[in-house]
């Protein structure tokens, strides 16, 4: 590891932030248990994706996939993905699907092993994005408190003891209106905002802004559009 390389943990600190400073709502939500199923009105949509690792790594020696389950994990003192990026490292989907407007939703199960503190595993990135607005739109960040707890960024606290066990996660975002949905195992736990007009896609895995190995495990991923 290049110990002079900077890094952008402060992404997760400038998460409840837009451009200029003004505060970014993020309102926890309660579904009613008559709720419709989310996908309901989607349609399953092909994706395709490449692998972002560690630039002087093998994929091999930080993703498999058996089974159908994806596995993905890293560590603080590995590599970013190329020598010349200044990012954290990162073991990650980056889905090759991109969009200004429309209606899209990230679904999959999700498996975090204990131990995995401060990273990222499911974002929207905002690929291309006005200059001096944020990098993302979106992300859902592990944490080791409380036997594993989700956070909207490092803030919104959406889950705990979500540690070594499969649950599943919709990430829905209405480009046009601007609206981003959280749903775990079908229940609406977070309504927000995105971050303005931008062309972005969906990344998943393990972006690694803690400390220790980070790992998610994915399965049944699915992409829907309306």
């Amino acid at each position: 590891m290049n110990p002079t390389r900077p890094t952008r943990r402060t992404v997760l600190a400038a998460g409840g932030l837009l451009a200029g400073g003004a505060a970014w709502a993020m309102t926890p939500s309660v579904s009613s248990a008559a709720a419709a199923s989310p996908t309901d009105g989607w349609d399953k949509t092909s994706f395709t994706y490449n692998m972002q690792k560690p630039w002087n790594l093998d994929l091999s020696d930080r993703y498999s996939n058996s089974g159908g389950v994806h596995r993905m994990w890293v560590y603080d003192t590995d590599e970013s993905m190329s020598q010349s990026s200044s990012t954290d490292p990162r073991t990650e989907m980056r889905w090759k699907q991109e969009y200004t407007s429309g209606q899209h939703m990230w679904d999959a199960d999700v498996y975090i092993p204990s131990g995995t503190n401060g990273a990222t595993f499911v974002q929207i990135l905002r690929v291309i994005h006005p200059e001096g607005t944020p990098a993302t739109d979106f992300m859902l960040n592990a944490y080791s408190a409380s036997g594993g707890t989700v956070r909207a960024y490092d803030r919104t606290v959406l889950k705990t003891n979500a540690y070594n066990k499969w649950f599943n996660v919709k990430l829905e975002h209405n480009a046009s209106s601007r609206s981003v949905k959280v749903y775990f195992d079908d229940e609406l736990v977070l309504t927000t905002q995105d971050r303005g007009p931008a062309t972005r896609h969906f990344k998943n895995g393990v972006y690694h802004h803690g400390s220790g190995r980070a790992e998610a495990r994915f399965r049944n991923i699915t992409y829907w559009t309306r």
